[in-house]
Formats: structure tokens, sequence, C-alpha cells
């Protein structure tokens, strides 16, 4: 007994002072879903009255698993870093893994040789599932990671029928709600910054401005309407683009906060007065949008939760994937699908 006594605890010994199986202990240490709240806290209290500590080695051999999750982004580092969009998801996504207790690696694909090494890197089975943010429409890595046999989870997807499991905000809606708030101030002459179209968020996005003007009775005029990149010199570019072709316009929904920035630069030096002469919208609600001058009418879309949300979905599919718990009904095989609602945060920029 004095030896045992400075042994490490087991995982059956959590098993029998919890009252459960070994199966169900191991489930609640790796996050499975497939939990009942009373177990949960039977195992929790086993665990801290023990004071056991999971052996993550062990933990990873028994199950082929890495304990670790790719963030994909193919963007550049300038865009990376620019981006608050991207620094939110980042926090989002790390915050949740460090509660699964799980390491993130972060990679960058922005060419077709990076791509090709990338997907060597996972056949070598040294992550045990991969999250993909800004994917454009051409991308052929969703569907190669799937084919690998890795859980994959995207940030938005790259077409309305998405095969691959996403969570993503309603980018239709807050095309709709800009477009809603800027008719009712009065505004009729409504350009658009779009992003790029080979995304669908740029797409959906313009759907919703040109469903806005619709739903107004605004006849949709395609020389309000400019392609951007969500970059701000973009914005800039496509900004003096409208002037040139409708300088009669009287107010600009940008599908970025980012680009929203670029164009009231562009406004500013062709001597256009915000919001007075021209009423501005952005989308995402950064920081961009509080430090504006003045501050930035954004459509919020929960970010950092969409982060979280995809992160968990990908760990309740790795869960699944090991083992753990039962077939997942069709109700639960939906679920990954998400679409998170926005909201219109007004400000003086309208």
């Amino acid at each position: 007994m004095s030896g045992r006594q400075n042994a490490r605890p087991t995982l059956e010994e959590v098993a029998a002072l919890a009252g459960v199986g070994r199966g169900t202990v191991s489930r609640v240490i790796n996050g499975s879903p497939r939990v009942s709240e009373q177990a949960k806290e039977a195992v929790a209290r086993a665990v801290a009255e023990l004071g056991y500590v999971p052996n993550q080695a062990a933990r990873a051999l028994a199950g082929s698993r890495t304990d670790a999750v790719a963030l994909v982004i193919p963007e550049t580092e300038a865009r990376l870093f620019a981006e608050p969009y991207f620094l939110d998801l980042i926090r989002g996504v790390s915050a949740e893994l460090g509660r699964a207790d799980k390491q993130l690696l972060l990679t960058l694909v922005r060419t077709k040789a990076e791509r090709q090494r990338f997907e060597q890197y996972l056949a070598a089975q040294r992550v045990d599932g991969v999250l993909l943010a800004s994917v454009h429409g051409d991308d052929p890595l969703p569907d190669l990671i799937a084919q690998l046999g890795l859980p994959v989870v995207m940030n938005g997807r790259r077409s309305e029928a998405e095969p691959v499991d996403y969570v993503d905000s309603d980018n239709i809606g807050a095309g709709r709600a800009a477009v809603a708030h800027l008719v009712g101030r009065g505004r009729c002459a409504i350009a658009t910054i779009s992003g790029p179209l080979d995304m669908y968020v740029a797409r959906a996005r313009l759907g919703g401005y040109r469903a806005g003007l619709a739903e107004a009775g605004i006849v949709p005029d395609e020389s309000l309407v400019a392609t951007g990149d969500f970059t701000e010199e973009g914005g800039r570019l496509a900004m003096r683009e409208l002037l040139e072709r409708a300088p009669g316009l009287d107010a600009v929904f940008a599908a970025s906060d980012v680009m929203a920035a670029g164009a009231r630069g562009v406004l500013r030096e062709a001597g256009r007065r915000v919001p007075e002469d021209v009423a501005l919208v952005g989308v995402d609600d950064s920081a961009v949008a509080r430090l504006m001058d003045p501050p930035l009418t954004s459509v919020r879309q929960p970010i950092e939760e969409m982060g979280r949300t995809m992160t968990r979905l990908l760990l309740q599919k790795i869960a699944e994937g090991s083992g753990a718990g039962s077939a997942p009904t069709r109700e639960r095989a939906e679920e990954p699908r998400r679409v998170l609602p926005t909201e219109l945060i007004v400000r003086d920029s309208s």
C-alpha cells in the first residue's frame, strides 16, 4: 500500500470512484459530447479527488492521435495580421482548443507548392483534424482533406451546396440589413463594394445587397457595383471607380470594414463628407469600425464565436471518429452546417 500511495491514479480508479465505465471516463476526458451531464459531473469530481492527470502521450498512442489541430488560412502574412477578422477567428479557435488541451498548428497555404507540401504533411497523420478559413470557390483543399479521411470543418463555404461541414454567418442577411438601413436614412443611390466574387461570402453579401434594393423598390444599377478584395487598398480602388462612374451616389455598402476604411479615405480626398454627402456601412464590426472617423456603422458577425463553434464541431467529429459514443443521428449529422446570425450596429457614418 505504501508504494501504491505514490503512484499516479489510473483511469480505472477514476471510473470506479465515479461509478461509471472506463469508456465513459475516456469520453469525458476527450471532450466527447455523447456523455450525460450527470456522468460528466461524477467524472470531474473523481478526477479532482484523485488528482488524476491524463497521460497525453498514452492517449495519442492508444487512439493514433496527435492532439493537434491545423488551422489553414490561404492568405499572405500581410493580410493575416492586417485583417481583424482573422485575429478574432484565431482567438476563438485557440480558446476552444485550449479548453480541450489540444495544440494549434497555424498554417498559411498560398501557392500550389505549399498546398502539396501541406497535403503530404496531412497524409503523414500529424494532425487529428483541420479547420479551414477564407476558402475560395476553386480551392480543392477541403475535398482533398476529406479524401484523406481527416475530419474537416470550414469557416464559410465555397457555394450554397457546400458538401464539407462548415460554420458561416448570415451574409445575405448582412447585405439586406445594410441596404434597409440606408434606405431608411433616405438614401436612394446606394453603391456597394463587394469582395472577390470567387468567394461565396462575397457573392452572398452582394446578393443580399440586391435583395435589399428589390425589397425597397429600387431598380438596381450595375454602375453602382464595384469589386474589391477585402483589403483597404482594394476598397480605395473600388471607391475611386464608383465615383468616376456614379458621382451622384449617396451611400456605400462595403462588404468589409477594412474596405470601408479604404473607401472612407477616398471620399475624404474627393471632398465628400460622411455621412452628410455619402453614408457608409461595413461588415464585421471590427476595431477598424470603432476607430474610424466618424465611427463606422457595421454589420456585426460573431467572428470569435464562429471560431469557437467550428472548433467544437471539429472536436466532436474527432471524438466520434475515434469510436467514442454511438453513431450520430441524422439530426446530429446535419448540425455541423451552421449559419450564425448577424446584427447591424449603427454608428455615426450613416
